[in-house]
């Protein structure tokens, strides 16, 4: 497997490092060396967060460099924008429509449009908390949806199944079920 290049962006409380956790997880399931990094920012206070993850062969730094990243998976909308600078043409991005306003920002519709914009590759904006709020009655598993979406729709080189071994690995017990479930919602709704 040649190197895989990915960055998880949101907000703080919405799961960045458990993410990043179970793709790790799931990375070493496959045998393949695996790095990440946390940049925390403000994940206290809600604030932007980012995570670097990096595997294949052999893998030397855990930052992803500048126009290099292969996915790029946004929790929120906005947040989508604040990553662009590791994106290239190549770069897929996975976003989800979640938008979380703050003052003097963007309107959604503008973020949509600066992102139409920008993005000149391959682009997944997917109503994820709303599917998962709907569907599972908990917007709090998006994130997992998202995971599931890029398993299956083949936009990250991890195995479904080495994927729910990371999530059995890092979601504690209560959770698990739900999880899962999420993470299998998104086959059926992908």
């Amino acid at each position: 497997m040649s190197n895989f290049n990915m960055i998880i962006s949101g907000v703080g409380g919405q799961g960045l490092i458990t993410l990043t956790q179970i793709i790790a997880e799931a990375a070493k399931a496959e045998g393949v060396e695996i790095k990440t990094s946390e940049l925390h920012g403000l994940s206290q206070r809600g604030g932007s967060v980012e995570t670097h993850i990096r595997f294949g062969e052999k893998v030397w730094s855990p930052l992803v460099a500048g126009g290099t990243a292969d996915l790029i998976l946004s929790l929120e909308i906005q947040e989508a924008l604040k990553v662009f600078s590791y994106s290239s043409k190549n770069t897929v991005f996975l976003v989800n429509r979640k938008y979380i306003p703050f003052e003097n920002g963007l309107s959604e519709q503008e973020v949509e449009k600066k992102i139409n914009e920008l993005v000149k590759g391959e682009k997944h904006l997917v109503a994820a908390s709303d599917i998962c709020q709907k569907e599972l009655q908990a917007e709090v598993v998006s994130g997992i949806y998202l995971l599931g979406y890029a398993v299956f729709k083949k936009l990250i080189p991890l195995k479904s199944k080495s994927m729910l071994k990371g999530i059995k690995e890092i979601i504690p017990q209560k959770y698990l079920e739900l999880n899962k479930k999420a993470f299998e919602l998104a086959k059926k709704n992908g």
